[in-house]
Order: C-alpha cells, then structure tokens, then sequence
C-alpha cells in the first residue's frame, strides 16, 4: 500500500505479484480499489497488478472544485509514468473505461493492451433515434439519484443509483455494509463527474489510429444502452476484439471474477 502526489493531489495505490507484464486496473464510478478484490490476486499470478483509488475516492484526495474527466486522465497517465510500469496493460470498467480509451487517444504510448468494460459514453449513441427511449429511462433513472445527492441526500441517492440504474431493485440490501459505505463517500465525487459535460462523451474518431491489441466486452444482463455502445467503441478500434460475458451485468469482475479473470488473462497473455 502507497500513496504518490500526481498531478497535486494524493493518490493511493497497491500493488500485487511481483513478476510478469504490468496491469493497471482503473475502477468506475462510486467504486474504489477493492472493486478488483476478487480478480486482482488472479491476475497477479501471471502479471504485476496496480489498483488505485481514482481521486475523489475513498483514499486518495477530493477537492473541493469541479472536476474534470481530463484531470482522471493525466492522473493515471502520471501514476504509469511515476511507478515506472509503462507500458502496461490497462483495464478499465464502466467510468474507469472512459478514462481508459480517452488515455488510448491522449498517450498510446503508455499502453501494452487495452481492456475496456462497458463504457456509459452516453453521447455516441445520442444521435441515434432507436436509443431515445432507452436513453430517455437512463436520464429519467440517474436524473432522479442527482436530485437526491443534490438535496444532500447522500444515502438515498446512493441507494437509488444501485437499485434504478445499476444493479436493479432490492441489490442495495444484498451489498455488504463496506460497499454500502464506499458507495455512500463517493456519491459526491459521482455528483461531479455529471456535472462534467465531457464526462459521458468521447469522439470516437479520436480512436481511429489507436493500434494498440484491444479487447471491447460487455455484459449480456446488462442495462440495454450498454450493447450499442460497446459495439460503437469497438467498430472505432481497428484492433479491438469482443466478448459478452454470460449472465453478468455491468461488473462482471465483482459478479463473476472466475470468468473475468479466464478471459482477461488469456488475452492479454
């Protein structure tokens, strides 16, 4: 367990295993480090694993300003380059893939692979008119968790994003209370990046001349928008390779860490 100043601010981080390629994992949104509990040992075996808390969550520093997408962007940029492990396989789920394929534009060079889960880039699908209504009941779902942590509500939104826009409803009772209180701490840096208008948005043809190896997956009990999404990011990538993870949902390292793992490590074998 570490923690570096990048880019200003405090980031903690641990590292596992000892040989092999590097991997870095990049969580989502609400999530910290221990996102990867379950498949970062797995990885270890073969490969030098790092996870770290993105800032604003959990253990590394949150600032009190707005935010930006860009900032998470130099930040894991700054912690390849500062640990010495470039270039590493990077793996990203959810907002962590957002980073992910925006740091595969801004600095390919620090890239080995790249391992992107269900990225919620919202705008590549906007202006498509079959995703009016599946964007429609994202907007109406998440917009109703804003209010909530915008009124202070930390709790309730919280809760509300798990059961309306994640997970489904009744999955905030099955979360062990740890998760419940992560979720709750980093509500207001999730609170942040939607106030971010480039958060849940990227030109996809920024990722035309990336040409790094590439693997695109989603989940096949995910909420709907994911699909098309997933397959818009992949068609932008001429190296990227697909995979639907069977009965998994949004976080298929949390949900079903054998086959994560199986299917990652043979990838980036």
């Amino acid at each position: 367990m570490s923690s570096a100043q990048i880019n200003g601010i405090s980031l903690w981080f641990e590292t596992l295993g000892a040989s092999g390629s590097p991997v870095v994992m990049v969580h989502g949104s609400w999530g910290d480090h221990h996102n990867w509990d379950l498949v970062a040992p797995g990885l270890a075996e073969t490969h030098t694993v790092l996870t770290y808390d993105r800032r604003g969550h959990s253990q590394s520093e949150r600032l009190t300003s707005q935010g930006s997408v860009h900032e998470d962007v130099a930040d894991l940029a700054a912690l390849i380059e500062t640990t010495g492990i470039a270039p590493a396989h990077v793996i990203g789920n959810s907002g962590g893939a957002i980073i992910s394929l925006r740091l595969a534009v801004e600095r390919p060079e620090l890239i080995r692979s790249l391992v992107v889960h269900e990225p919620p880039l919202v705008g590549v699908i906007a202006d498509d008119p079959a995703m009016v209504s599946i964007l429609g009941a994202f907007d109406e779902r998440a917009g109703g968790a804003l209010e909530r942590l915008e009124a202070g509500d930390m709790l309730g939104g919280a809760q509300r994003f798990v059961e309306q826009v994640a997970f489904g409803p009744g999955a905030w009772d099955q979360l062990p209370p740890q998760a419940q209180e992560t979720f709750v701490a980093n509500a207001p840096t999730w609170l942040d990046e939607m106030r971010d208008p480039d958060f849940l948005t990227l030109d996809l043809a920024t990722l035309e001349s990336f040409d790094r190896p590439t693997l695109v997956t989603k989940g096949d009990a995910s909420p709907p928008m994911f699909s098309p999404i997933a397959d818009r990011v992949a068609d932008a990538i001429s190296t990227a390779s697909r995979h639907t993870f069977t009965g998994a949902g949004h976080v298929p390292h949390m949900t079903h860490p054998y086959d994560y793992v199986q299917h990652v490590s043979s990838f980036i074998a």
